[in-house]
């Protein structure tokens, strides 16, 4: 088996160092290091069964649906608001502007 040497900062070699356990090489270390993370995110991307990427969809689908419709309710709720106190203020200065 062959060896490669690599470049690592400072800091980097600090924090490695600092882990490695007594009498483990630095190539120990990282193995263990790389056997304990949990892998590469993108192994399973794309992964979901036909059934699960369905159900998904439909929730998404809903989600955007109640989302939109949610803000619609409130943005109408809020124009009516403002109209209301607009008509409120106009009655409360009997109509008049502060024109200057």
């Amino acid at each position: 088996m062959g060896t490669k040497t690599i470049g690592v900062r400072d800091d980097v070699y600090e924090r490695l160092k600092a882990r490695k356990r007594e009498g483990e090489s630095f190539t120990e270390l990282m193995d263990r290091l790389l056997d304990e993370s949990p892998g590469d995110w993108r192994d399973g991307f794309g992964g979901l069964e036909s059934e699960a990427a369905a159900d998904l969809e439909r929730i998404a689908a809903e989600s955007r649906t109640n989302m939109s419709s949610g803000l619609a309710t409130r943005q109408q709720e809020a124009l009516e608001e403002l109209a209301d106190a607009m008509e409120t203020e106009t009655e409360s200065t009997g109509g008049e502007g502060d024109d200057e």
